[in-house]
């Protein structure tokens, strides 16, 4: 019986939602249960909508950004918030980093010349994306948002929209959650099918 419920476990593919209302991101739904609350999804999940961000420094989980008094802003965003249980924060930040390079790939095939530093998407040395992932009591957040209109910016920003032409948001979206979701599942798989060895 244990033996099933933790191969169910490890073979349920995470939930994807695209959210077609726009969402002003203001930090506060990088929260615990925050999709399961609003959109009743249960369990690993990562859902996707658009709209304005900014995100006051009391709202601010990334210590250096509050200690270097970088507030961010955005005046039309692709948010991207995933919460993934039983997870460490060590593991979150690899599946953070994991995103951000199913991103990179996703631009790279549509002809996009994109560098990735660390959690962070550059066009031409002006940045793309934020990033964050922290740790709730019971599961790993991530937020990754992608300018889509750079005006306004605080710094030298890209848009997909504004700079690259990128049209097709919701179905750019769709593709990386779907992705992002395969290959969660398929590194569970993976781990599934090794024979251990001893010493």
């Amino acid at each position: 019986m244990q033996m099933s419920i933790l191969n169910n476990y490890l073979t349920k593919k995470m939930k994807t939602l695209f959210i077609d209302d726009e969402i002003k991101y203001i930090g506060s739904q990088l929260a615990p249960h925050w999709i399961y609350k609003n959109f009743k999804i249960q369990g690993d999940a990562i859902v996707a909508f658009c709209g304005e961000c900014e995100v006051n420094l009391s709202e601010m989980v990334d210590i250096e950004d509050v200690i270097n008094n970088e507030p961010i802003y955005s005046k039309y965003m692709l948010s991207f918030i995933t919460e993934q249980f039983n997870t460490e924060l060590v593991e979150g930040v690899f599946r953070q980093r994991l995103l951000i390079t199913i991103i990179k790939e996703c631009l790279e095939n549509r002809g996009i010349s994109v560098k990735r530093s660390g959690d962070d998407l550059f066009i031409k040395n002006k940045k793309l994306s934020v990033s964050i992932a922290t740790k709730s009591l019971t599961s790993v957040l991530i937020h990754t948002g992608l300018n889509i209109n750079s005006e306004s910016a605080p710094v030298a920003a890209a848009g997909l929209e504004t700079d690259l032409g990128l049209k097709d948001i919701k179905e750019f979206a769709i593709e990386i959650m779907k992705k992002y979701s395969e290959e969660i599942e398929d590194i569970k798989l993976a781990s599934t099918k090794v024979r251990g060895v001893l010493c």
